[in-house]
């Protein structure tokens, strides 16, 4: 007799639940929340004149059941922890009596498991933070709809597709974004297998695949949105995006830290290379350094004062041996690592009064102590890229003369200038440093035309060596010029807003590094003395601009060298330099714009440009099949009129100087006629004289025959020796910029 009431309420209930329409009533409440009496009836597309009674009495039957209750406050209705019970045994009701036997998922841990969609609730918990209530109910309605599929055989990616559609159609948008699985379409995945270049590299495929997650990634949950969508939209490249939050863009090493050291303990990587003793072993230590310090480096090491460095290793040795060592050296460096060295023609004062590093780590002297070891490695290195070059130019490791005040005044130093100048002449492939300007006695330069001075600390072993570029961001600047409308104020504005944004793009980027370094940086951030190695906090930040000459010239509808484009550029170095300021204080003192060479990104944003506005409103580069934006500063030479470069040209550089504080690359063309080394040694004095150029190269397309292994100036499509035509190979360093 006592338990009669309770089996009298539990068949109350069970009456309730009974009828079709109140347990659609009940999951109605249940999918979409609390209903008022008008949503509900709508929902269940009832007609208010013709069904009001019959709702009326159905929805009374709930509330009497303790299965709904009516918000007075909200005047709707509310299902009761009875009414959730309800629904939910409903639902087990339903799979037991409907569920395809037999429905198994493919697990991303290749696992076959039977579907539950309460591991849907956990991922949607546990992975996009979604409350446990609405993941619940996100995790039955896609069962349901995967059930109504007749689906036996699902994936993890499949189900997650289906549960990110529920999401966007009740308008979680925040969640859907967390949850957002990271991957290569199958068809991209096949395109990168079947790819030539990859043919034969399969660590090339793997880079390439990780990197594209690694990428996507990066935009979805470490960049905030509106930086997200500035790069996918083209309004600004972020450069090296899949590793953007693992490496810094380049690293400038100092070799007298492992001179000194050696390799033995130096860094989590259990290295076992002590203090070198002789030339070619200190020439092992710093090829090691450079391999290990490329997996964390994404673009470009440079080791600056390379020979100063190495120079009292060549002491009394042999010549003919320590060339064949430097030999090897460069020739595994030219197939295993990206680096550049950085080889001076004189030993700068401020250098020549250091403490030397030699033999065992120990002190010898100072480096001024070595002067004609030093030059002696410089002219056995060009002779070394002039003998390997023949008949197909040695394009890597990348050398960079630096030319001080000691250059010009020492006749020895000229001569081996002079031979510099030669192999330019034949191959052009050299870099010239300009270290007599103003403020660039202690600058070092990387083949890439980044640079740093002694302009943060004043010391210039703080400043420039142990530290590199943290990254670079380009901004568009022709889509700026579209997107104003010729309005000079809205241009700025909208530069501004740019320019921040890739400000923080690069902030993102060192507090990733910063809390992250130890772990994906083990080489870099290995410590001596209490000291890391690498200087993360003294990296420069690049916001690069592409598309310069481009958008002066849609701007302003005229030419470049037009008074109004003249104008027009100068105001826009200018305000560059005022935004670089105000950023600087609040994303740090070493933001600095530049136009350096970016191939990916004076292509790709070009493209969208072409696909936003149409290819005959875009002002470009190249043709309509190969379309770009410059990101590189070139000049024509003018053979037989001294100085072969014209003064226009010249002019114009010194006016943009304002776009050189991160760095600067003026490429100089070597076309089709022959120079001597005498008079490209003429014209590289006068434009360092005369402080017109900061940082150079000479330009030599040329095309090889790997047929009848010969090579020729220019871009010849039929071999003149041979005549084949499928076997010709183009060298141009600076294609497509």
């Amino acid at each position: 007799m006592v338990k009669l009431p309770r089996l009298a309420r539990g068949v109350k209930v069970l009456k309730a639940v009974s009828s079709p329409l109140r347990l659609q009533i009940l999951n109605l409440v249940s999918e979409k929340g609390d209903l008022s009496y008008t949503e509900l009836m709508n929902s269940l597309k009832m007609n208010p004149s013709r069904d009001a009674g019959r709702f009326a009495y159905h929805l009374k039957f709930l509330l009497k059941a303790d299965l709904l209750e009516a918000d007075t406050d909200t005047k709707k209705y509310v299902l009761t922890d009875l009414g959730k019970m309800v629904i939910d045994v409903a639902d087990r009701v339903e799979k037991k009596a409907d569920k395809p036997r037999g429905m198994l998922v493919r697990t991303s841990h290749f696992t076959l498991e039977e579907f539950d969609a309460n591991k849907i609730a956990n991922s949607l918990i546990k992975e996009a933070k979604v409350p446990p209530e609405l993941a619940k109910k996100a995790a039955k309605e896609a069962e349901k709809r995967l059930l109504k599929s007749k689906t036996k055989y699902l994936t993890a990616p499949l189900v997650r597709e289906v549960v990110n559609v529920i999401l966007v159609e009740k308008g979680f948008e925040d969640y859907r974004h967390k949850l957002t699985r990271l991957g290569m379409p199958v068809h991209e995945v096949t395109s990168l297998m079947d790819a030539k270049d990859h043919a034969r590299d399969s660590n090339a495929i793997l880079s390439k695949a990780g990197k594209t997650v690694l990428g996507e990634y990066t935009l979805l949950n470490v960049f905030p949105r509106d930086v997200a969508d500035a790069h996918v939209s083209g309004a600004i490249h972020v450069k090296g995006l899949g590793t953007w939050i693992l490496k810094p863009n380049e690293v400038m090493h100092d070799l007298r830290f492992f001179l000194q050291h050696g390799l033995k303990g130096a860094s989590p990587l259990q290295l076992s290379e002590g203090a070198p003793q002789s030339f070619e072993s200190a020439l092992s230590i710093i090829f090691n350094v450079l391999l290990h310090a490329s997996r964390e480096t994404e673009e470009m090491q440079t080791c600056d004062y390379f020979n100063v460095f190495l120079a009292p290793f060549v002491k009394g040795a042999d010549v003919a041996a320590v060339k064949e060592q430097l030999r090897l050296f460069i020739l595994n460096v030219n197939q295993h690592v990206e680096a550049t060295l950085g080889l001076e023609l004189s030993i700068p004062k401020f250098v020549a009064d250091k403490a030397a590093v030699g033999p065992r780590g120990k002190m010898c002297g100072k480096y001024g102590d070595f002067a004609e070891e030093s030059q002696l490695l410089v002219s056995l290195a060009i002779e070394i890229f002039a003998e390997e070059g023949v008949p197909k130019p040695l394009l890597n490791p990348r050398l960079v003369l630096k030319i001080s005040k000691e250059t010009v005044t020492d006749e020895n130093a000229r001569a081996v200038l002079l031979k510099a100048h030669s192999l330019t002449a034949d191959r052009g492939i050299l870099y010239f440093a300009n270290t007599l300007q103003k403020g660039e006695t202690y600058a070092v330069f990387s083949a890439s035309g980044c640079k740093l001075e002694a302009d943060l600390t004043g010391d210039w072993e703080t400043d420039t060596l142990r530290t590199g570029c943290l990254g670079v961001v380009t901004v568009n600047l022709s889509r700026i010029a579209h997107e104003s409308e010729k309005d000079t104020n809205k241009f700025f504005e909208i530069l501004k807003e740019r320019c921040e944004l890739a400000a923080r793009a690069l902030s993102i980027k060192y507090r990733a590094l910063k809390q992250h370094g130890k772990n994906s940086l083990p080489f870099l951030a290995q410590r001596s003395n209490g000291d890391t190695y690498f200087r993360l906090e003294n990296c420069s930040r690049i916001i690069n601009f592409a598309g310069f000459r481009e958008c002066v010239e849609s701007f302003c509808g005229k030419n470049l060298s037009h008074e109004e484009s003249v104008k027009f550029a100068e105001e826009l170095v200018q305000n560059l330099s005022a935004f670089k300021r105000k950023l600087g204080r609040r994303h740090g003192k070493r933001l600095f714009p530049a136009v350096l060479r970016s191939l990916e990104s004076s292509v790709r944003l070009a493209q969208l440009d072409i696909e936003k506005y149409g290819v005959a409103k875009v002002t470009f580069s190249g043709t309509r099949e190969s379309p770009f934006y410059s990101t590189t500063k070139r000049l024509n030479l003018q053979a037989g009129n001294f100085p072969y470069v014209s003064s226009e040209s010249l002019e114009s550089e010194q006016k943009l100087k304002g776009l050189n504080a991160g760095g600067s690359l003026s490429i100089i063309e070597l076309e089709g006629n022959k120079y001597t080394s005498e008079e490209l040694m003429k014209l590289t004095e006068h434009l360092i004289k005369n402080e017109f150029l900061e940082f150079f190269t000479y330009n030599r397309v040329a095309t090889y025959c790997d047929s009848c292994k010969k090579s020729w100036f220019g871009v010849l499509h039929k071999c003149p020796s041979c005549g084949s035509m499928g076997t010709l190979t183009t060298f141009d360093r600076f294609a497509s910029t």
